[in-house]
């Protein structure tokens, strides 16, 4: 069931992305939404294309989207879809963004796929059945002292949260190399065991669930600034294994091995 579910996860990711890639660089309208964030005809039309591919094959399953919310709120299991996750890259033609695509059943992400279509890459993860970049097994890397790690997020103002901003430059101040390669290319990154820590201030599930079974099927870290084993927080920390507790200490965030 699992590596059906990985293969499901893989190939609506990629019919989402592939679509989503078609209007990159184009010029495509976009509005604002009450959030202050962007979206575009390619993050809804990628979403639409995702939410029929899988409700033609589990007309059961429950869905939920950014761009068009819940359906089947009731369902056993449940797709949780990021159309384009890294908008705000996407519509500056930057091609640090990807399509998100998870299936979970309660709280436990069962398989998680991100496609960045620009750039080509697809990290798909199963629970139990590792992590593959483009067809071959990845892990993290072993990157064992901050001294010498690569540290990524998404935008280094941490929110606006003097908390958060405080324990983010300790953190970079530590570091060897520090980047915004964000949103979920960071964390593919991080899987590929091409960066050693992404660290988000602010996600949503949408966010969340494909990169958790990512992350930690290839031998990360991932949790929440609270220090939780969840894909479903308002934030997250992810890191390699040897660098989990010295990552979050310097965060401020709390950890248990």
């Amino acid at each position: 069931m699992t590596e059906s579910l990985m293969q499901a996860v893989a190939e609506v990711a990629r019919v989402a992305g592939a679509f989503a890639l078609t209007h990159w660089r184009q010029g495509v309208p976009v509005e604002t939404k009450g959030d202050g964030s962007p979206v575009t005809i390619a993050d809804r039309g990628a979403e639409q294309l995702a939410r029929e591919w899988i409700s033609a094959r589990f007309p059961h399953d429950g869905i939920m989207g950014e761009e068009f919310g819940v359906t089947r709120a009731d369902a056993r299991r449940r797709w949780i879809i990021d159309p384009i996750d890294g908008t705000k890259s996407f519509v500056r033609g930057v091609p640090l963004w990807g399509t998100l695509v998870a299936v979970a059943e309660g709280d436990t992400v069962l398989a998680g796929a991100a496609y960045c279509a620009p750039v080509e890459e697809l990290v798909v993860a199963g629970l139990g059945a590792g992590c593959w970049w483009n067809g071959t097994r990845c892990h993290v890397s072993i990157v064992d002292t901050l001294a010498h790690a690569t540290v990524l997020t998404t935008d280094d103002r941490m929110g606006g949260s003097p908390a958060k901003r405080a324990g983010w430059e300790s953190l970079a101040a530590q570091a060897a190399l520090v980047r915004s390669w964000g949103d979920c290319y960071g964390y593919v990154l991080l899987a590929t065991g091409r960066a050693d820590v992404m660290v988000d201030p602010l996600m949503n599930a949408w966010d969340s669930a494909a990169v958790q079974p990512i992350v930690t099927e290839a031998g990360g870290v991932f949790t929440d600034w609270q220090g939780r084993p969840t894909a479903w927080g308002a934030d997250a920390v992810a890191t390699n294994a040897a660098l989990a507790a010295s990552a979050r200490a310097a965060l401020g965030v709390p950890f248990v091995p």
